[in-house]
């Protein structure tokens, strides 16, 4: 069984478009777009496992210039 999670993210002005662009290029992300709102940037990735999640997805996002705060969503279907 795989984990499925949306993380919505907050950016530094400006920084929208670049950080979806970047996330994009990250293994295992199948969403990443900017949003209005109190987030700038919603993705949505998939993994193996929390642990493969939290390494290979979480991490790389987690590094992106111009994130400021990320708020991870586990899908519960």
């Amino acid at each position: 069984m795989s984990v499925q999670a949306y993380i919505l993210i907050q950016t530094e002005v400006g920084k929208a478009s670049s950080v979806a662009a970047a996330i994009k290029s990250i293994a295992g992300v199948s969403l990443a777009e900017g949003v209005t709102g109190p987030y700038d940037v919603i993705m949505r990735a998939e993994a193996p496992s929390m642990e493969e999640f939290g390494r290979a997805i979480l991490t790389k996002v987690q590094a992106v210039p111009g994130i400021t705060r990320t708020l991870t969503c586990p899908v519960t279907n």
